[in-house]
């Protein structure tokens, strides 16, 4: 399914493509037209003569246009630009995807997610079920799709969503991670180890998580995932600490392993110092007249789900859940990793509020509706001009709220590709059957590393809830895809990228806060290291994808792929921005979660 289809000048029935037949270009096609335009092209990529601008009214006529006219220019500069940047999205190859093999290790699919297809009294898929699915993914035709046999109400979330065509950056078979880890393996182990933890310490105030906390299970979760050597989380000092406990990881592919099958684990720069939570998510946004407030509405303390097994087979079949969420109601900053788990339950306001933080200055007269007032990156091309000013066409504040949701939904469709075309990684809610059949059941073909069936977290989870399986914060469990990479922080990934790129990363946060740990409804000062745009941001990116970690929804591998893989689809992203303006503009200029600089 990833083999080019066809040469690069002709579609797959030998027609000359649509762009090579329109009747308004010169003789000879798209790229003859590029080479004669070529100082429009040249102007396109490298910024050179400016077009001519011309006043008073234009031709009455599109066939008495001449190539002289400058509308004519500017239409033809524009052709040139979109063009070139398609030819250099093409140019970039179709990347290795390497997965763990667990589809077809074992014939009843355990390894794999099978969330919202018919499963039996085991919750084992019908397989047929799933060939069906298999179909679909194969053939990209809708109504392959509209056949697959569902075990409940709840639909599979737009998987052929993922083949349509990005007019802007690369698609999903350009980009790639790390396969998934592996259902028996220790790697797998250690984040069911940890989701575990987290969901014994959802009510925990995060303020809790420091070196001199007196809190015992806090620490018996250190102690433990210290032990497992497989284990992937943040270290400082080569181990794990209070500080570092469910903190941020960005997975890589190794760029020294062609075959993409080796990652490697980075600790994004700025995301060890200070609070656990982003200073974008502890300050009210200031949105003209209005504010995006901070306080959020949250989950009552100890509401749990899919702890008794009737409920997670419904859940595993698609069937709506039977119970909703009881929700505090006073509203609260972000203060557990519960409160975290439901701020991004559903796609808050996270990233426009940054950018509108970001870019809107302090209120001397009321500091409540001001924002950080941070400069623009360095490279922005308005820094230096003596009569003008960015705004929503190019480098502004408005321009970088603009690129958000477009670049989150090309990031999704990315993510999306590597969820049902190619990893199909089962969800931590499917493993945590696994782990009851395996020791309730005494099911010993479920092959769960002992890692997590010797563990005190476990262990602690049966005392606490009375089950084997996983508590979850979300009444329906997972969204009905699979698990690898996350979704959400795709989302984050990119759009903090985009932010990077645009703002100052350097420039420090003024007036830093944290929760009361004694009244949550309140803030307090921080008073430690200085705190960055960049470090923040980075910080505001694992913790939108942790969040669903705390949730019980997602693995440390998911949030952390997709790190990577949302700062590689912004940066494709931003390629081709860069490529469509008229301003002297040398590049984008910012730091990559693993701390190396990026020139876009």
């Amino acid at each position: 399914m990833h083999k080019d289809r066809g040469s690069e000048g002709e579609s797959q029935t030998g027609r000359v493509p649509p762009a090579q037949q329109r009747p308004d270009l010169p003789h000879g096609g798209r790229r003859r037209f590029l080479g004669a335009a070529g100082g429009v092209a040249a102007i396109a990529v490298a910024g050179l003569p400016p077009l001519a601008v011309v006043g008073g009214s234009t031709r009455a006529h599109a066939g008495e246009e001449s190539s002289g006219d400058a509308h004519l220019a500017f239409r033809k500069h524009a052709y040139a630009v979109r063009s070139a940047a398609a030819d250099a999205d093409f140019a970039v190859a179709i990347a290795p995807h390497p997965v763990n093999g667990d589809e077809q290790k074992y014939a009843n699919l355990i390894g794999s997610d099978t969330r919202g297809l018919p499963h039996d009294e085991r919750g084992e898929v019908d397989r047929a079920a799933f060939d069906a699915t298999l179909k679909a993914y194969a053939s990209g035709d809708p109504a392959d799709f509209e056949a697959i046999p569902l075990g409940g109400k709840r639909k599979q979330l737009n998987p052929i969503g993922s083949l349509a065509v990005n007019l802007t950056g690369c698609v999903g078979p350009q980009l790639t991670i790390p396969p998934a880890p592996t259902l028996d393996s220790a790697t797998r182990a250690s984040e069911a180890v940890e989701l575990y933890w987290q969901s014994l310490l959802r009510d925990v105030p995060l303020s809790e998580l420091t070196n001199d906390t007196k809190n015992k299970d806090v620490l018996a979760a250190v102690d433990e995932l210290n032990k497992l050597t497989a284990f992937r989380g943040p270290r400082k000092d080569s181990g794990i600490t209070p500080e570092t406990l469910f903190r941020g990881t960005a997975l890589y592919v190794d760029a020294a392993d062609p075959s993409g099958q080796t990652g490697r684990y980075v600790t994004p720069p700025g995301t060890l110092t200070g609070p656990y939570i982003s200073q974008f998510l502890l300050k009210d946004a200031p949105y003209g007249s209005q504010l995006i407030p901070a306080r959020i509405r949250t989950a009552a303390a100890g509401t749990d789900f899919h702890t008794g097994y009737d409920e997670w087979l419904a859940i595993q079949n698609g069937i709506p859940p039977a119970k909703p969420t009881s929700f505090d109601p006073t509203a609260r900053y972000i203060a557990t990793g519960r409160d975290l788990a439901e701020y991004v339950h559903n796609n808050p306001a996270a990233f426009w509020s940054a950018a509108l933080l970001l870019g809107v200055g302090p209120d001397k007269a009321n500091a409540e509706f001001g924002g950080f007032g941070i400069p623009f990156a360095k490279s922005n091309p308005y820094l230096n001009s003596k009569t003008q000013t960015g705004g929503y066409s190019t480098f502004g504040l408005p321009y970088a709220q603009s690129l958000l949701p477009v670049t989150a939904s090309l990031a999704i469709r990315v993510a999306y590709w590597q969820k049902f075309y190619v990893h199909r990684a089962l969800r931590p809610e499917a493993y945590g059957g696994l782990i009851h059949h395996r020791i309730t059941n005494k099911v010993d073909a479920y092959p769960v590393h002992g890692d997590i069936l010797n563990s005190a977290a476990l262990t602690r989870s049966v005392g606490k809830f009375g089950t084997h399986l996983l508590s979850h914060v979300y009444p329906e469990g997972a969204p009905i895809h699979s698990s690898y990479p996350g979704g959400a922080a795709q989302i984050a990934a990119s759009n903090v990228t985009i932010l990077k790129a645009l703002f100052d990363e350097d420039a420090t946060i003024p007036n830093p806060v944290q929760p009361d740990p004694k009244d949550p409804t309140k803030l307090i000062p921080y008073q430690g290291e200085p705190l960055t745009v960049g470090g923040e941001l980075n910080k505001l990116a694992w913790n939108y994808g942790i969040g669903r970690d705390w949730a019980g929804i997602h693995w440390r591998s998911d949030f952390s792929a997709s790190l990577a893989l949302g700062e590689a689809l912004a940066i494709n992203v931003l390629r081709n921005e860069r490529q469509t303006y008229r301003e002297r503009f040398e590049k984008f200029t910012f730091t990559r979660f693993d701390g190396t600089r990026a020139d876009v």
